[in-house]
């Protein structure tokens, strides 16, 4: 008897001890379709890995929240999805912890992780999951005779009229307006970098102006399309993706001019659970996390070593998810990569004309 009590109080005392080192992470991200697949691949796995939860809070971007927590000494993010031109800049500011690669692990065909992640997929202080695109969408429902198929078509109120949706920030919208306007993709940024190709940029969206609507969360281009808000609109390509996949929407992707970047992990300064958040970002960003993630959306991911591992959407073995990525050779031809550098540089006074050209 006593022997029994002493194997249940053990037990016990073990099942305390576990609880007690359980812990809890908050993880912020997009929300919707994306942060589902998140949810899916990363976080329900981790957890069910190690003991510890996490929550999940959406949010719009941008650096201002993550900035004011840290200045204010009262950072509650543990983890974030940023996009590259603010892991960039929130790096350069010191507003994110750095990061050791060494945590990262191998490819699951053993090739080192410095080696695995695709190029530009490593920073400082934040590791890249997945590659997606800023495109436009259309409702073929909608559309009679002649249909959308490329970005000056977007910019076309005459040829195709009806409102259009486009992101309330001058990212993608700049680069995507200089292309409508004869700018080759290889040269926009050669372009954007002067004061004149600001200036052409922002003309070439004065002829839209008064037929857009703004959107700002990644949600928000699928219902405008679906409750007939526009007739075509920019969007994130696995939010549309998901639309057609999930809800059998009429939505038809238009890849030309698609400027395509990274969504990264970044740790704020000064997060409450610091050692929890860097082993969340190794195990998130694993072989197969990422390529798991890649079955639920269509942002390609992060590592060389996914790719083979990513076959169709998510219980639909009828729809392959390769010709679904930005990355895939018929959608990549006039393609355009984020220019971190110019975004870094310029984001701030850019964002500043775009919301003076907003309310002007």
């Amino acid at each position: 008897m006593k022997l029994k009590t002493f194997l249940l109080g053990s037990v016990g005392a073990l099942l305390a001890t576990s609880s007690a080192f359980a812990g809890s992470i908050t993880a912020v991200s997009w929300g919707g379709a994306y942060t589902a697949s998140q949810v899916a691949a990363y976080h329900k796995p981790w957890t069910a890995s190690t003991g510890h939860t996490v929550v999940s809070e959406d949010y719009n971007g941008g650096l201002a929240e993550i900035r004011s927590q840290v200045e204010a000494g009262n950072v509650t993010w543990d983890i974030v999805d940023v996009e590259l031109p603010q892991a960039e800049a929130g790096c350069a500011e010191g507003i994110f912890e750095t990061i050791d690669w060494s945590i990262l692990p191998d490819g699951a065909d053993g090739t080192p992780a410095e080696e695995d992640f695709i190029p530009g997929a490593l920073h400082e202080c934040a590791v890249a999951n997945i590659v997606w695109s800023t495109i436009f969408a259309y409702d073929k429902t909608k559309m009679s005779g002649a249909v959308p198929e490329t970005i000056n078509d977007f910019f076309d109120v005459e040829k195709f009229p009806g409102k259009r949706g486009i992101r309330k920030s001058p990212t993608a919208n700049l680069e995507m307006a200089l292309v409508a306007d004869g700018v080759p993709s290889s040269q926009v940024y050669d372009v954007l970098s002067t004061p004149e190709g600001v200036d052409r940029a922002f003309k070439k969206l004065d002829s839209i102006k008064d037929h857009t609507v703004f959107w700002e969360a990644g949600a928000q281009p699928p219902q405008l399309l679906a409750d007939g808000e526009v007739v075509m609109t920019t969007a994130y390509n696995g939010r549309i993706f998901n639309a057609v996949a999930k809800e059998n929407k009429p939505f038809v992707i238009v890849w030309d001019a698609q400027v395509f970047s990274t969504d990264l992990w970044a740790i704020p300064k000064g997060a409450p659970n610091l050692e929890l958040a860097l082993d969340f970002l190794a195990f998130s960003t694993a072989t197969e996390q990422l390529a798991k993630q890649a079955s639920y959306i269509s942002y390609g991911p992060a590592r060389k070593s996914s790719a083979p591992l990513v076959t169709h959407y998510d219980g639909r073995p009828d729809l392959p998810m390769g010709p679904q990525m930005p990355t895939a050779p018929e959608n990549f031809k006039t393609a355009i990569p984020t220019n971190m550098e110019f975004w870094a540089d310029n984001e701030e006074e850019l964002a500043e004309r775009f919301n003076a050209w907003l309310s002007s």
